[in-house]
């Protein structure tokens, strides 16, 4: 799905910039990270692992389509986003991966192993720091 099919199906608004809520999305980030960090990899959390790391990553860009006076009602309008409003092609094909291997582990049953979840966490945890470095935050 490309920006303007985003906007013609109104999964994305205008809206006012609200430096509280930017912050509570970044905590939020935060939390969601630091559980998926506590959590032992083993074929029972993987999957659990997957999806605190994509939840994490989902609303550090939500939080960045805020700054931008941005409200995002679609995971793929995020990719959208990266590609064509920021210019951010690169994260925009690793984020739409990751958005893939989320839902076939959340609603499709799908199981990863160990050694992927080691893998694809790592990559998201990159793709984590470039949206933390567009957000201008530290840490």
């Amino acid at each position: 799905m490309d920006w303007k099919e985003c906007n013609l199906k109104k999964l994305v608004k205008k809206i006012s910039i609200d430096n509280n809520l930017i912050k509570s999305l970044i905590k939020s980030s935060q939390n969601k990270l630091e559980s998926a960090n506590r959590l032992k990899i083993d074929e029972t959390t993987s999957a659990s692992v997957i999806s605190l790391s994509y939840e994490s990553l989902r609303e550090l860009l939500e939080a960045l389509a805020t700054k931008k006076g941005l409200k995002i009602y679609n995971h793929e309008c995020y990719t959208a986003l990266l590609k064509e409003v920021l210019g951010q092609e690169e994260l925009s094909i690793h984020f739409d991966r990751f958005r893939k291997i989320r839902n076939k582990v959340n609603y499709y049953g799908k199981d990863i192993g160990v050694e992927e979840t080691i893998s694809v966490k790592e990559e998201i945890m990159d793709l984590i720091n470039k949206i933390k470095q567009l957000l201008q935050i530290k840490g």
